[in-house]
């Protein structure tokens, strides 16, 4: 490790990577309201989309509500309980590191379009390299919000790789007091998960999130994350392997829909199919799209026919869709 001697530094909210042979600055791991560049006012901001617009809101700095037209979603601050309920379906996306806001968009507009409300979560670089004091927060704060608003219903979660390990920091807690989010679980009426990324693939797409188009500091990242799950175990490693363990068992048995490729590092096809395997064998109805070749996260973007094909088959089924001939006619 004398070659690559990694820390984070924070100054002025920025966070630097610095090596004894690399030196990364300005490393932005900010929230979407401070990557819109977008001045929010009363707390929402509009985003178009194509000829329509959303309503975005923040419900923290790590969960979004996207909605069709301005609501009010004021919380309390306690219990992230709406202080005017909201009676609709809702769609969780679990976002991937570093998502932009028109990624979540385009997905936002979808379930928008057939009566979904869309709550986006998101965690930081930080907030996965410190899940005690980061991604575990965040998990906290979703099911404290989805499990007090109980006019939520059903909801659909749709994760995208980084995204299934924290919903799995959520079924962490949600295991440890089952009974009492029994009430929460039965209001889930399915699971989408895309390019679904295990706790063995960390190393792998941490650096291809944050430095996408360099393969040098992808390289030195990685080495770094190397070593940071073997040094800090019992504070980090060991937290990404619960999460695995709750994302594998099927404490939540609804129908799930998989989206993936034969050729992604990071949400790998054996890693998805092991999943696969015990949900099938534990009764879970499962739902297989694999494409031979496509980049991970990217399916939607190089197979958008079969990629929105697979989805809406899987929708249908569920029965909650109201508007797929006309969302399927402007794709």
């Amino acid at each position: 490790m004398s070659l690559f001697h990694f820390t984070f530094k924070k100054i002025a909210g920025v966070y630097s990577l610095n090596s004894s042979r690399i030196s990364i600055k300005n490393i932005s791991f900010v929230t979407l309201r401070q990557n819109s560049g977008l001045k929010p006012r009363n707390n929402f901001w509009m985003m178009y989309h194509g000829t329509r617009s959303l309503t975005t809101q923040e419900i923290t700095k790590n969960i979004h509500i996207h909605t069709d037209e301005p609501k009010d979603v004021s919380t309390d601050h306690k219990s992230l309980r709406l202080l005017k309920p909201i009676d609709k379906p809702l769609a969780v996306l679990f976002m991937w590191l570093q998502a932009k806001q028109k990624h979540m968009l385009k997905f936002a507009q979808i379930y928008n379009d057939n009566g979904f409300d869309v709550v986006t979560v998101q965690i930081t670089p930080w907030q996965l390299l410190w899940p005690t004091k980061g991604t575990q927060l965040v998990a906290s704060d979703v099911i404290r919000f989805l499990y007090n608003n109980s006019a939520f219903q059903p909801i659909l979660l749709h994760g995208f790789s980084v995204g299934a390990y924290v919903w799995g920091e959520c079924l962490v807690k949600i295991a440890a007091e089952q009974k009492k989010y029994e009430s929460l679980t039965d209001r889930i009426c399915g699971q989408i998960w895309d390019s679904a990324a295990d706790v063995t693939e960390v190393p792998v797409g941490v650096p291809k999130a944050l430095f996408p188009r360099n393969p040098t500091l992808q390289s030195a990242l990685h080495k770094y994350m190397m070593y940071h799950m073997k040094a800090f175990h019992e504070t980090a490693t060991s937290h990404y392997i619960r999460s695995s363990q709750m994302f594998h068992s099927t404490i939540l048995k609804k129908p799930a829909l998989f989206l993936l490729s034969k050729t992604d590092p990071v949400g790998t096809y054996a890693a998805n199919s092991r999943v696969r395997e015990n949900w099938e064998a534990n009764g879970v109805d499962v739902t297989w799209k694999c494409w031979d070749k496509s980049p991970h996260v990217q399916h939607f973007l190089k197979h958008k026919e079969e990629y929105v094909q697979s989805l809406y088959d899987y929708l249908e089924n569920l029965k909650v869709l109201k508007n797929t001939e006309v969302i399927k006619a402007k794709l």
